[in-house]
């Protein structure tokens, strides 16, 4: 991505033990690529729509639940990998403060594994 991308960015990236599912389907649990409080970036084999809005659960390293509205912000294809079809980045709307807080505390516990690059 581009230095004008990363000026964009208004929430640090953190790789993190929690992983993600569609709500309220109860699909597979998948690991997150990376997270920050304003969204996560994910791998994934679905084409999706961009702007598509979308309900998700994080689910935390202590078995807690916490659920999200995200829309997708942006889709890249993935060539010749065995990780999935799709690179995906999608933003958190309209989140309860409650909720961004308990994510903060969360994240506050991986300072240390802090992401620079353009995901």
């Amino acid at each position: 991505m581009t230095d004008d991308f990363e000026n964009r960015r208004q929430y640090p990236r953190f790789k993190a033990p929690i992983c993600y599912r569609s709500a309220p389907f109860f699909s597979s649990r998948r690991q997150l690529v990376n997270i920050g409080l304003g969204g996560i970036r994910i791998y994934s084999n679905d084409k999706l729509k961009v702007g598509k809005r979308l309900e998700i659960e994080l689910l935390l390293p202590d078995d807690e639940i916490l659920t999200f509205i995200a829309k997708i912000v942006w889709q890249k294809p993935l060539q010749d990998s065995e990780i999935a079809q799709f690179d995906v980045g999608l933003q958190f709307l309209d989140a309860p403060e409650d909720t961004l807080q308990r994510l903060r505390e969360v994240l506050e516990k991986y300072t240390d594994d802090k992401e620079t690059d353009e995901a």
